[in-house]
């Protein structure tokens, strides 16, 4: 008798558990009660999986308030399958809604929904899970494919196969193993790009220099972990936040390309008239992109759409709300808006008569290098700088006066989903990501709190933007500069790439996405698995789509932020979930149908 009908899934953390859910909504309709063998191979716990694993410091935090991070859909999210309704964290934990739940809360939520999605299957499927890492996958596109797993000579067959493998590990790139060398060589630490809360921070000692290159969130856990981690505290008195330390923290000095870190949370929600989009980056303009001959530039073709997107998003919710600080009728500034051209000085001359205060305007540019051009007299001088740069950001993004910057993170929302429609039409490169996340995804107001009392009390010190790192062999230490305190230089013995490690398909850590690179899979400039933009079917270096294999998430072209999201705000990743397991169904129920029927008893 021919095996059961099989799926595997490869990747069990928060994606696997979104897809686990949709395959459960989306199997009576489907698939009803036929058999179905269901691998799960993972080697973390199968719901939190690596990054929201409850073995990890209680002291970090999730980057989302509680009541803005669901598993579940809701009638906001495009599906063909059912809707299935069910608690954020901030319900499901009885928390404040407002405030920033821990990482081991998110994994016990996750852990609980992965319970509940593998509950509702019915009793005809079989949930097999491996604690184990999948190698790598074989067998012809029209047939069975077969899944090898470390520590086993017999591979998983299936009829599907599912990679939702999240964030991944990577081979050092050749600076980084230079570094390392150098490193070796003079009896230094380097700690490459890592997730920190998997980094041995140990070899960092008291008292000791350290430099760290980044000042995203990668930062913000190493500055949480060096800090209160290693028994500071902190305290209020008034206004500030006064820092108790140790004595056993290191001093890190800190920079990066902005030279600044993410923006702040926003401290109060988007209420009143919200901006309608899209509007000048939409299905619309995607099309028009989809259809042109040639490759998609993305500096050249789309980010002037997505600046006049923002733009829209900003402006109309300044003149909405706060008309008192606009000189034009709205509807005269909104058809003289959509008669300019694109990042066109007609539009910058139209903004500064449309807004007098340039505080008012949106000019991304000068937000995402906030510091280019300004120099400082001394580095103590960059001190009192980015300390003021910091609590001005805290201030603003606090105040519902500045609700026009709540408008743009509705925009930058937008504008990722019609990215996602464009495929690897368009190769976004590592810029665009790390724009949306220095606006849209920055540490919770507290934690820029925090670094503004540990810069006061020494423990954090400022290196500026355009950071220049070298490796100084004659006097064998690490050295870092920034044009912004010309002639000044830094020295340590130990340096810290506070990033996540760049996912691409030649350096992956994963042995699974490097072997199918090899065997053919497309991949973008930038290292991304080119996947179909509707179903997340993986294409091929001839660009056909694999019939049985599929990849959602991070190291895909059809990457959305997060594996969750808000309650009713469309959940792409939601959207991608139900498309990926109704199609994954149907191909299952297509064999089921050609098996012979079984024996009677």
């Amino acid at each position: 008798m021919s095996p059961r009908p099989s799926l595997v899934i490869v990747g069990a953390g928060p994606r696997g558990t979104g897809l686990l859910e949709r395959l459960a909504a989306n199997l009576p309709e489907l698939y009803g009660d036929r058999p179905l063998d269901l691998h799960l191979v993972d080697p973390h716990p199968p719901g939190p999986g690596r990054i929201w694993r409850t073995a990890q410091s209680p002291l970090l935090w999730m980057n989302s308030r509680a009541e803005d991070v669901t598993m579940f859909t809701d009638e906001t999210v495009e599906l063909t399958g059912p809707v299935r309704p069910g608690p954020t964290i901030a319900e499901w934990a009885g928390i404040d809604g407002r405030g920033f739940p821990t990482r081991l809360q998110q994994g016990a939520y996750l852990r609980w929904v992965f319970e509940q999605a593998r509950a509702a299957l019915p009793a005809s499927v079989t949930v097999h899970e491996h604690r184990t890492t999948a190698l790598r996958i074989g067998g012809p596109r029209e047939g069975r494919q077969r899944v090898w797993l470390d520590g086993s000579d017999t591979p998983l067959t299936a009829d599907a196969v599912v990679l939702t493998v999240g964030h991944l590990d990577a081979e050092p790139d050749p600076e980084q193993r230079a570094l390392a060398g150098f490193a070796a060589r003079h009896g230094l630490v380097h700690l490459p790009p890592d997730f920190t809360a998997d980094t041995d921070l140990t070899a960092l000692p008291a008292g000791e220099s350290v430099l760290v290159r980044g000042f995203g969130l990668a930062f913000v856990d190493l500055m949480v972990l060096l800090t209160e981690g290693r028994g500071g505290r902190y305290e209020d008195a008034g206004d500030e936040l006064v820092y108790r330390p140790s004595g056993r923290e290191p001093v890190l000095h800190v920079g990066s390309r902005r030279g600044v870190p993410y923006h702040s949370k926003l401290g109060y929600a988007l209420d009143g008239e919200r901006p309608p989009l899209p509007r000048f980056f939409g299905p619309e303009q995607t099309d028009a992109l989809l259809r042109a001959p040639g490759r998609v530039d993305f500096r050249r073709d789309v980010w002037p759409l997505i600046d006049k997107e923002l733009g829209w998003a900003h402006y109309h919710r300044l003149f909405s709300t706060h008309p008192e600080r606009t000189a034009l009728e709205p509807d005269d500034f909104a058809r003289a808006y959509a008669a300019a051209p694109p990042r066109s000085a007609e539009l910058a001359a139209l903004v500064a008569a449309a807004v007098p205060d340039p505080a008012d305007r949106l000019d991304l540019d000068a937000l995402d290098r906030p510091l280019d051009g300004i120099r400082f007299a001394s580095a103590q001088a960059l001190q009192a700088g980015l300390r003021g740069y910091v609590a001005d950001d805290l201030a603003r993004r606090h105040d519902p006066a500045h609700s026009a910057d709540a408008a743009v993170f509705a925009g930058l929302l937008s504008v990722y989903g019609q990215l996602l429609r464009l495929g690897d039409r368009v190769d976004t490169g590592d810029w665009w990501h790390g724009f949306f996340s220095y606006l849209a995804s920055g540490p919770p107001g507290p934690r820029l709190r925090q670094l503004l009392a540990l810069s006061r009390a020494g423990v954090v010190r400022f290196l500026g933007p355009g950071l220049t790192v070298e490796a100084d062999e004659e006097r064998g230490v690490f050295r870092a500069a920034s044009p912004a305190v010309p002639g000044e230089w830094t020295e340590a013995r130990a340096l810290v790439e506070a990033r996540l490690p760049d996912p691409t398909l030649e350096r992956t850590g994963s042995p699974l996405l490097r072997a199918l690179h090899e065997a053919g899979a497309r991949a973008t400039t930038s290292g991304l698995l080119v996947v179909d933009p509707v179903d997340g079917r993986i294409l091929e270096r001839d660009g056909r789509p694999h019939p049985r294999r599929f990849a959602l998430g991070p190291h895909t072209t059809a990457r959305t932020d997060s594996a969750f999201t808000r309650p009713r705000t469309g959940g792409v990743a939601f959207r991608q979930n139900d498309i990926a397991a109704r199609e994954a169904l149907t191909l299952l129920r297509d064999r089921a149908c050609r098996l012979p029927a079984p024996l009677p008893a």
